[in-house]
Parts: structure tokens; C-alpha cells; sequence
């Protein structure tokens, strides 16, 4: 009787010899999606803080490189620095996987504390640096997008 058990058993242990590896393959990819979609995020929120941080850079450049600047230290230049100065200045900042091509940088001066519009960058005047980045976002399975980033930083001209 258990001859007979063991032969009509058997046929059925050989049809689920694959099934690990099959369970295996499919939590594999589900997994290594969810890691790589995770690391992607991940660099997407490096990226904006870099961008934030490029608009600062670029107003303290700005602010200190005002129409009254004086060229007192060896290390400071571009005194009277204009929107293309300032532009450049920011997209030469090298930041670890930041593309410079994917960055668009704003300058803007106004009166302060009128805020009104004026292209001027005298002292007590207040210069306004936007940064724009195009953030390719590709996560595996789902549709590739670019993200649009800004940051924004204001601050009053000093010299």
C-alpha cells in the first residue's frame, strides 16, 4: 500500500520543483523596484536641496557684489556683478550630480522696502535670485517625467 501512495505522490512533488524560483524572481523584482524607486526619491530630495542652496549662494554673491563694491580683497571679483555674472556664478558651483544644463538662473532688483522694480544693484536695494532645475525622474515600470524645482532667495544689497 505504500508502493502505491509514493507512485501516485510522485508525479505531483516533480510539478512544484520550480515553484521557489518563480516566487523568488517575482519578489526579487518587486523588491529591487521598491529600492531603486527609493533611492531615486531620495535624489530627487538631494536635488532640491542643492537648488535651494544654489539660489542662496547666488544672492550672497550678488549682495556683496552690489555698484559700490570695492575690490579690497585679491579673491573678490566681478564687483558690479550683473544677471549674467550671477547666472554663471551659480551653475559653476559643481554640486555632485547636478547638471548645470537642466539649471536656469533669475536675478531681479527692486527698491526696498518699495519693492518696486528697478534694474539697479545699489546698496540698501534688495536683489532677488530664482533657481530653476529639470529634475529626470525614471523609476522602473512607471512612466519617465522631469520635475520641475525652485527655489527662490531674497536678500538686501550691502555694498
Amino acid at each position: 500500500m505504500g508502493h502505491i501512495r509514493t507512485l501516485l505522490t510522485r508525479p505531483f512533488a516533480r510539478a512544484e520543483e520550480g515553484q521557489a524560483a518563480v516566487e523568488f524572481a517575482l519578489g526579487a523584482s518587486v523588491l529591487l523596484m521598491a529600492l531603486i524607486g527609493m533611492m531615486k526619491m531620495s535624489m530627487a530630495i538631494y536635488t532640491y536641496h542643492f537648488v535651494a542652496e544654489a539660489a542662496r549662494e547666488g544672492t550672497r554673491y550678488a549682495m556683496v557684489r552690489g555698484s559700490s563694491c570695492n575690490d579690497i580683497s585679491p579673491g573678490l571679483s566681478a564687483c558690479g556683478a550683473t544677471t549674467d555674472d550671477i547666472a554663471s556664478y551659480v551653475k559653476g558651483l559643481g554640486y555632485p550630480g547636478i547638471s548645470s544644463a537642466n539649471m536656469t538662473v533669475t536675478t531681479s532688483y527692486a527698491g526696498y522696502p518699495t519693492v518696486i522694480p528697478c534694474p539697479c544693484n545699489n546698496p540698501g536695494n534688495l536683489v532677488t535670485v530664482t533657481v530653476q532645475y529639470a529634475f529626470p525622474l525614471s523609476i522602473p515600470f512607471m512612466a519617465n517625467k522631469t520635475y520641475t524645482m525652485q527655489s527662490t532667495s531674497k536678500m538686501v544689497i550691502s555694498q
